[in-house]
């Protein structure tokens, strides 16, 4: 009898030990040029247990044991799998996702303090911040700013408030946006994909879910320039209900016969965009819309950070190889003032306005902005 009880202690106590035993690994996610990815989600495969990286790039995580596999993701880069095999750092290089930067969607999280007395942008020549009288400006990125407090989030939605039931018989027009807006459907699966949670509440906008997909409406034929696309049917969850779809297709027009562009891109490259889906996710979608850009389109660029510049002024289409260069210069550093950004940017733009074309003033910023 004291054998068997011993040897059930000893099974017990094996058993006890073997829940207990716990497998930490630690590693540093980067991106392809060695710079550390913030706020990347880590996740143990088939678990709910997960962490996300440093302000260095770093992060440590506890597992079950060593025979699992690590799911890294990250806005804008292609997804990895790493097999655990023993308890050294781990080292995952992620390469940027082109099929991701072409429907960008960049957010407030892991941004950071901003020195507000390093400004990123030194100006010589015949300039001003005001944006009077500006003249082309040499760029001179700050030096990147280091420091040990970890990223705080400022990713925020507005409220978004339920409307209510209106009687037809006593409502009976109704008015509603043409614009087309689909961001949310990809800001909901970075969440649940990359993330592995709910998004807020107030993160979902249906309408911009139903917008993201592609209904193949017809095109519209003879002089109108949109279709007009209805159906109604019943409501799945309330059947007394009855749910309208109205869609509207535009006339698709050849790119060749589209108006000229005349497009100032104004660019926040202040301190808190040095994160990889900030300033580097802007500077990969602007190259891919560089490549489509016709002779007749024009572009020029204007940052700011503690100062206002011209880093590129209007350039055609054909000159490529000058506009990304002009891109790549770019780098984050230095406070949020944008005042001086948007007078230069209008400023440009007006200077070049293209009667009857697409003159557009195209803002790229984290969100943390002051006058």
């Amino acid at each position: 009898m004291k054998k068997l009880i011993f040897l059930l202690a000893s099974a017990l106590l094996f058993l006890t030990g073997q829940a207990n035993a716990q497998f930490t690994v630690n590693g540093i996610v980067t991106d392809d040029s060695g710079q550390p990815l913030i706020g990347a989600s880590v996740m143990v495969k088939g678990t709910a247990n997960g962490t996300v990286t440093d302000v260095d790039g770093s992060f440590s995580i506890t597992m079950p044991d060593s025979t699992y596999t690590l799911v890294i993701n990250y806005t804008g880069f292609q997804s990895q799998e790493v097999k655990v095999k023993s308890s050294e750092k781990l080292q995952v290089t992620m390469s940027a996702d082109m099929m991701q930067l072409e429907e960008v969607v960049v957010t407030g999280h892991g941004s950071r303090n901003k020195k507000a007395d390093r400004a990123a942008i030194r100006i010589r020549g015949n300039s001003t911040l005001s944006g009077q009288a500006m003249s082309t400006v040499p760029y001179a990125p700050a030096k990147p700013y280091s420091e040990n407090q970890p990223p705080f989030n400022t990713e925020d939605y507005d409220l978004i408030q339920e409307n209510r039931f209106f009687e037809a018989t006593q409502n009976p027009l109704s008015t509603f946006s043409i614009d087309v807006d689909a961001a949310s459907y990809s800001n909901i699966r970075r969440f649940i994909q990359q993330q592995g949670q709910i998004p807020p509440k107030d993160a979902v906008r249906i309408e911009e879910m139903v917008n993201y997909f592609d209904y193949e409406y017809p095109q519209p034929q003879g002089e109108h320039p949109f279709e007009v696309i209805t159906e109604i049917s019943e409501c799945p969850w309330q059947p007394q209900h009855r749910l309208v779809h109205i869609g509207l297709q535009g006339k698709k027009i050849a790119t060749e016969n589209l108006p000229a562009s005349n497009l100032v891109f104004l660019i926040d490259v202040s301190g808190s965009m040095q994160d990889a889906n900030k300033l580097p996710l802007v500077q990969a979608s602007m190259k891919l819309l560089t490549d489509q850009l016709r002779e007749q389109d024009r572009v020029a660029i204007v940052v700011y950070a503690g100062a206002a510049g011209l880093v590129l002024p209007p350039t055609s289409g054909k000159d490529k190889q000058k506009i990304k260069e002009a891109i790549d210069n770019l780098e984050a550093g230095g406070s949020t003032a944008g005042g001086a950004g948007i007078m230069l940017a209008y400023k440009t733009a007006r200077e070049n306005f293209v009667e009857g074309g697409n003159n557009r003033v195209i803002l790229a910023t984290d969100g943390d902005f002051i006058d």
